[in-house]
């Protein structure tokens, strides 16, 4: 019965962690590019997209189809990143076991 208490512990001081590391990474930020720069989109731990910045050389009206293309690449590829961050600070907590939901 001891060691159920000893593991019961320990796994509500893991989930207290893994919250107090999610609030954390919710205040860091990526940063992707497409087009050579022209496009850089930020987002943050919790999946979000902070920001969006344009150069205005890729702001062309007949050639908006370019413009979706470049900002979907940025954003794919900053929550990507995103995501990647989130992991590999998990996967620190967990010490790389598996844990559904993470």
């Amino acid at each position: 019965m001891k060691n159920m208490n000893n593991m019961m512990k320990q796994a509500q001081k893991l989930q207290k962690k893994m919250l107090q590391t999610q609030e954390e990474l919710s205040s860091k930020t990526v940063e992707a590019t497409s087009g050579g720069g022209m496009v850089k989109v930020v987002a943050n731990g919790g999946q979000k997209i902070e920001a969006i910045f344009l150069e205005k050389e890729v702001v062309d009206p007949e050639d908006v189809e370019m413009l979706q293309d470049l900002v979907m690449a940025a954003v794919n590829d900053a929550l990507k990143k995103a995501q990647e961050m989130v992991s590999a600070e998990m996967n620190k907590l967990t010490g790389g076991m598996n844990i559904p939901g993470l």
